[in-house]
C-alpha cells in the first residue's frame, strides 16, 4: 500500500513536471518559471494568452484522456486476467469509434453528439462481446478472443464509413481516427475531466470486489460477491471511460494497454491499481503529445502515431520478456 501510494505521488509529480514543460514549449517558448507565474496569475498578457487560452486546454485534455484510458485498461485487464485485455484490443474502442464516425460523417454533429455516439457505440460493442462470451458466466479468455473478432468486424465498418463519406468529411474523420489533440479546447477538457470525476470514484468504490473477482468466480460467490452484477458495473464504467476518451481525442492506441502494466511493475501490487494506472496513462499521453509536437518540428504528428509506435515497441519487448522470463 505504501509503495503504491508513493508511486502514485511520483507519477503525479511527473505529470505536473511534463505539463509545465508542455505549456512552455512551442513557437513562443516560455521558461518553467514563467509558466508557473502565469498559472498563478502573475504573467503578462502575452504569456496568459499563450499558456491559458492556447496550451492549457490541450494539456488538460491530454491528462484527462490519458487517465481515462489508463483506468479503463486497468479494469479490463483485471476482469480478463490477461495483459491483452485492453479496450483498444478487444473491440470496445473500435465500437466507440464507429459511433463517433457515424456522428461525424452521417450526422455532422459537434463534440457532444460525437461523445454521445462514442459512448453508445462502445456500449453496444461491449454488450455484443459480453453476450457472445457468456457461457454460465463470462470467462476472461473468451472475452479477449471474441473481443478480437469483434474488433476486426468493427474495423471493417470503420473502413466502409470512411469510403462512403464525401472528401471533406472523410478528411476530418481520417484525422480524428488517427488520434489527435490538435485544436482541443476547454470543451474537450471539460467533457473528459467531468467523465473522469464521475466514473473514477465508481472504480475505487468497487476496488475490493474487483480484487475478489481476480480470485475466480466461484471463490468470489462463496465470499458473497454478486459476480455478474459487479462485472457488468465495472465493464460499463470502463467502456464509458474509454468511449469518452475516444470521443475527445480519437482512438489513441496502446495507452490503455501499456499504462496498467507499467504501473503494476512500479507498484508491485496485485489487482487493477486504478489510480497508478490512471496517472501513468496521463503521463504517457502527455509525454507522447509533447514528442508528437516537437520531434519533427515544425511538422506536428498526430499523437496516435507516436503512441502506436511506442506501444508497438513496448508490446514486442513485453512478449520477448515474457518468453525469456
Amino acid at each position: 500500500m505504501r509503495r503504491s501510494f508513493a508511486v502514485g505521488l511520483a507519477l503525479l509529480a511527473t505529470c505536473a513536471a511534463v505539463a509545465v514543460v508542455a505549456l512552455g514549449t512551442g513557437d513562443y517558448p516560455i521558461s518553467p518559471a514563467g509558466v508557473l507565474r502565469t498559472l498563478v496569475g502573475r504573467g503578462n498578457p502575452a504569456t496568459e494568452y499563450i499558456v491559458i487560452d492556447l496550451r492549457l486546454p490541450r494539456v488538460l485534455t491530454a491528462l484527462a484522456v490519458g487517465a481515462a484510458f489508463g483506468a479503463s485498461g486497468a479494469i479490463f485487464q483485471s476482469l480478463t486476467r490477461n495483459p491483452l485485455g485492453s479496450p483498444d484490443v478487444i473491440g470496445f474502442t473500435a465500437g466507440a469509434s464507429v459511433g463517433a464516425l457515424i456522428m461525424i460523417i452521417l450526422v455532422g454533429g459537434g463534440l457532444l453528439e460525437i461523445a454521445s455516439g462514442a459512448v453508445l457505440g462502445g456500449a453496444l460493442a461491449a454488450a455484443a462481446v459480453y453476450l457472445l462470451a457468456y457461457r454460465r458466466g463470462s470467462q476472461g479468455y473468451r472475452l479477449v478472443i471474441i473481443g478480437v473478432a469483434v474488433q476486426a468486424l468493427l474495423t471493417a465498418v470503420i473502413t466502409y464509413l470512411l469510403a462512403r463519406a464525401n472528401i471533406f468529411d472523410s478528411q476530418r474523420a481520417a484525422l480524428w481516427i488517427m488520434g489527435s489533440l490538435n485544436a482541443r479546447g476547454w470543451a474537450h477538457a471539460a467533457v473528459a475531466g467531468g467523465a473522469l470525476a464521475v466514473l473514477l470514484p465508481v472504480v475505487l468504490a468497487l476496488h475490493r470486489r474487483t480484487l475478489v473477482l481476480e480470485l475466480g468466480d466461484e471463490t468470489a460467490r462463496s465470499l458473497g460477491v454478486s459476480v455478474e452484477r459487479v462485472r457488468l458495473t465495472l465493464i460499463a464504467t470502463a467502456v464509458a471511460l474509454a468511449a469518452v476518451g475516444t470521443a475527445c481525442a480519437g482512438p489513441i492506441a496502446f495507452v490503455a494497454l501499456a499504462a496498467p502494466q507499467l504501473a503494476r511493475r512500479l507498484t508491485r501490487a496485485t489487482g487493477p491499481n486504478p489510480l497508478p494506472s490512471a496517472a501513468m496513462g496521463a503521463g504517457l499521453l502527455l509525454a507522447s503529445d509533447l514528442l508528437a509536437q516537437r520531434a519533427l518540428a515544425p511538422t506536428q504528428l498526430p499523437v496516435g502515431v507516436v503512441t502506436a509506435a511506442l506501444g508497438g515497441a513496448y508490446l514486442i519487448w513485453l512478449l520477448g520478456w515474457r518468453r525469456t522470463a
